[in-house]
């Protein structure tokens, strides 16, 4: 007998139906001889339709009921999956997240996963039950309040719980066959990869690759869960990420190309080029708590010993840090800030670069060929990545994709359109 952890995003439950199809598949794998625990999102498009609701009736909600009602949205779902897999003769038990034990920061909205005690999950399964949890949410260590665990947070609790409960597996199912070399609704020839490592998912998460959050993946690798990325809306056998020892000069180059529309760029224009005043700007962006991505910093000039520096940072955060920087802009001396929400990043990722020269060269070829100008460049051992107009985005994905071989035959299926 083994034991499972499946994970349902809101597209796989969006509706009824798809609830009545999700219960069969939960069923099918505890008939197998499975020892099954599911974690569920909120149905469809629930939890952003909440947060609307809420900003009509407060402009400025208190973070602590805004928790309080995000968290209901998972909590319809895993009722109503209860109630279906009822109706196909299996006994099933839903828990919230407090309830089955998974214990987290204080922070609302964005809290931390801290520990998961998961005795009522551990007694439910020995009864011979199915486990239903919500997901996205947890308990407050310290306060004892319901907390929302941000973005990506029902895959995170979905390994989490994988961890707790020493599962040989954590499967996510979502609306495409797998994890594929590209975004199939950029590049429709994008092809199915049935293996990647912890490292390569990492960079391609961290790059803009919307089917596995990188908080998910970063937990997967540090207790070493293995993560099965399956389409909910067929039976085909969709992506492992795993631990892969065994690489070989076989491995693929290039595995995915992935992309990301949701950064600014921000340059600061006419920095004093002294010592210790790119600290003060970046402390400055740091105190607003403003994560910065890639980094960029001109030749000085010879005449005024000033420079440009430019960095990219998420849309959401980009005014935040602007504000930031004003507030420093006299003790540093510099003469402008400049904003462009206008970008995209595209990046190529793959372990088999570190043994192939030429990669590089390969990628701008392609996107000189394309016609696509780059603004900034960042690399690191697996992953090259720029920044190119926001236009020029999906140009730059296919150019690239196709550039390293990656084209399948075929065109990718995506079921939902949402990619979650």
């Amino acid at each position: 007998m083994g034991r499972v952890v499946q994970k349902y995003g809101g597209s796989s439950v969006a509706d009824a139906e798809s609830i009545k199809r999700v219960a069969k598949r939960v069923v099918s794998t505890k008939q197998a001889g499975n020892e099954v625990v599911v974690v569920i999102s909120a149905m469809g498009d629930t939890t952003d339709e909440l947060l609307d609701l809420a900003t009509q009736v407060s402009p400025q909600p208190p973070d602590r009921e805004l928790d309080m009602l995000l968290t209901a949205g998972e909590r319809m779902s895993a009722a109503l999956l209860a109630m279906a897999i009822a109706d196909l003769g299996a006994h099933a038990r839903s828990f919230t997240g407090s309830q089955a034990g998974v214990i987290t920061t204080s922070a609302h909205g964005n809290a931390r996963i801290m520990n998961i005690t998961p005795g009522r999950i551990e007694s439910a399964v020995d009864e011979g039950d199915i486990v239903i949890v919500a997901g996205f949410q947890g308990v407050s260590q310290d306060t004892k309040d319901v907390t929302t665990i941000g973005r990506g947070g029902s895959d995170t609790t979905a390994v989490a719980l994988a961890a707790a409960l020493n599962a040989d597996a954590c499967e996510i199912y979502t609306d495409v066959d797998g994890v594929f070399t590209a975004d199939p609704r950029i590049a429709p020839a994008a092809r199915r990869i049935p293996e990647i490592s912890y490292e390569e998912m990492l960079e391609l998460a961290a790059c803009g690759s919307k089917i596995l959050h990188l908080r998910c993946v970063e937990y997967a690798r540090r207790e070493n869960v293995p993560i099965h990325v399956r389409s909910s809306f067929s039976a085909k056998d969709g992506t492992w990420v795993k631990d892969l020892e065994d690489i070989t000069m076989e491995h693929a180059i290039i595995s995915g190309v992935a992309h990301d529309t949701g950064e600014a760029k921000i340059t600061i224009v006419g920095v004093p080029d002294r010592i210790g005043e790119a600290a003060k700007i970046f402390n400055a962006v740091s105190s607003a708590d403003v994560n910065i991505d890639m980094i960029v910093q001109n030749i000085s000039e010879v005449e005024t010993s000033r420079t440009d520096i430019s960095f990219t940072v998420p849309k959401g955060d980009g005014q935040r840090a602007i504000q930031a920087l004003q507030g420093v802009k006299e003790e540093v001396g510099f003469s402008d800030v400049l904003y462009d929400d206008r970008i995209g990043k595209v990046s190529v990722v793959g372990v088999g670069m570190r043994s192939h020269p030429g990669v590089t060269a390969k990628f701008f070829t392609a996107l000189a060929e394309a016609e696509v100008n780059l603004e900034m460049i960042s690399t690191s051992e697996i992953r090259i990545s720029v920044v190119v107009d926001t236009d020029d985005v999906p140009r730059a994905v296919r150019a690239a994709h196709t550039a390293f071989g990656l084209d399948a035959d075929g065109e990718a299926v995506v079921y939902a359109g949402t990619g979650r």
